[in-house]
């Protein structure tokens, strides 16, 4: 159980210092999500509910668009979806190591002791 706690303690400092950087494409998504809706004429809530879908490589295809600047910009959306989703894949991972990383050490250090008695 320490060892989870301890990788949820790394993963969510990470998450606190990219925070800035994960907000600021949350909205880009969110922002771009809106401007497909309004020329879609879809409402708030479908042109957000698309944008997090797109962003997030889901694509259930129940929502399109259909206009040609409405296609290029779901492109941004999804590649921003891939880069806001590879940050917080690269966070958990590093998180990971460093949790291994500590716990591996530890060990050594309690096998050295170990072999000095």
């Amino acid at each position: 159980m320490e060892i989870t706690f301890r990788f949820v303690r790394i993963f969510f400092y990470g998450l606190e210092l990219a925070s800035p950087l994960l907000l600021s494409l949350a909205l880009l998504i969110t922002l771009l999500g809106q401007i497909v809706g309004f020329r879609e004429s879809w409402g708030r809530f479908d042109s957000l509910y698309w944008a997090f879908i797109t962003a997030t490589t889901v694509g259930y295809g129940d929502i399109r668009p259909v206009a040609r600047l409405s296609k290029i910009l779901s492109v941004l959306i999804a590649l921003t979806g891939i880069i806001f989703t590879g940050i917080i894949v690269a966070l958990a991972i590093n998180a990971a190591t460093i949790t291994f990383s500590n716990l591996i050490e530890a060990a050594d250090e309690k096998a050295r002791v170990e072999e000095l008695k």
